[in-house]
């Protein structure tokens, strides 16, 4: 059993292989103009057997036309030959009325034969007639198909030239989505952004340790304040102390000495490079 299974799927896998290849061998316009060819072969012979059958008929008819004469004129000759023998009876001639009643005789006969020929040729011919008449029929109907093969043989051939346009125009087209040029600029495009990406950060990162330095600098400007301020302060302490006394008016005069204080510390300070 599991050895004709295995020859069952053998011989189904030879005849796909084989009808496959019978598929990629079979070209439509040559499978179809050779379908022309056989079926216009086959128009020649009905044309040749047509001719044929007519040139029969016509000897048919010939032959029946000639027997018919053929049965007048032995009729006639009969008929002579008969008067003729009648003649020589009146004349008295035994002899001779003898023999033209023989020679009517086979007259009659030759006619008789003649009438039966014709008699035997006439169902013939009639029977002959129709029959060329229905192979006329056929040939006319077998060239009608033929055209129509001929024009469905165009259609197909023009609609197989198309369909292969169109599958190879599909193919340029699946070619070009394969090897597709924007994919290369989307590439090249993620690679410069990404390039452009580190340089943006390069930058932030940069602009950041420099923020850290102006920071820095802020930070020792401002303790470089603090520190005139304190001095300031300090000057103004002892400015006070060794100022003498003055009228209640005056009393606002250390304000203006502790700006001016203030003012000379930080020029002092700012011409030592502090």
């Amino acid at each position: 059993m599991a050895k004709n299974s295995i020859f069952s799927r053998i011989f189904k896998i030879g005849k796909s292989n084989a009808n496959a290849a019978l598929d990629a061998l079979e070209d439509p316009q040559k499978m179809l103009d050779q379908s022309v060819r056989d079926y216009s072969n086959n128009i020649a012979e009905a044309e040749s057997a047509v001719v044929q059958t007519i040139g029969n008929l016509r000897m048919q008819e010939e032959d029946y036309k000639k027997a018919v004469q053929d049965a007048q004129q032995w009729g006639n000759k009969a008929l002579a030959a008969s008067n003729k023998a009648e003649e020589f009876v009146a004349a008295g001639d035994a002899a001779n009325a003898q023999k033209f009643n023989q020679l009517a005789t086979v007259a009659i006969q030759r006619q008789m034969a003649s009438e039966k020929t014709a008699a035997n040729l006439e169902p013939a011919i009639t029977s002959q007639r129709q029959v060329v008449e229905k192979l006329k029929t056929g040939l006319d109907t077998m060239k009608t198909k033929r055209q129509e093969l001929i024009s469905k043989r165009d259609e197909l051939v023009a609609r197989a030239r198309n369909a292969k346009t169109q599958s190879q125009m599909m193919e340029a087209v699946k070619a070009l989505d394969m090897s597709d040029p924007t994919s290369e600029i989307g590439r090249f495009e993620s690679k410069i952004r990404a390039d452009e990406a580190k340089v943006l950060g390069a930058a932030e990162l940069a602009a950041s340790s420099l923020d850290s330095q102006f920071a820095a600098l802020e930070d020792l400007g401002e303790s470089t304040e603090i520190e005139a301020r304190l001095a300031a302060i300090k000057a103004s302490s002892n400015i006070l102390e060794e100022a003498p006394a003055t009228p209640a008016v005056e009393a606002a005069a250390p304000e203006v000495s502790e700006i001016e204080a203030r003012l000379a510390a930080m020029k002092k300070n700012n011409a030592q490079g502090v």
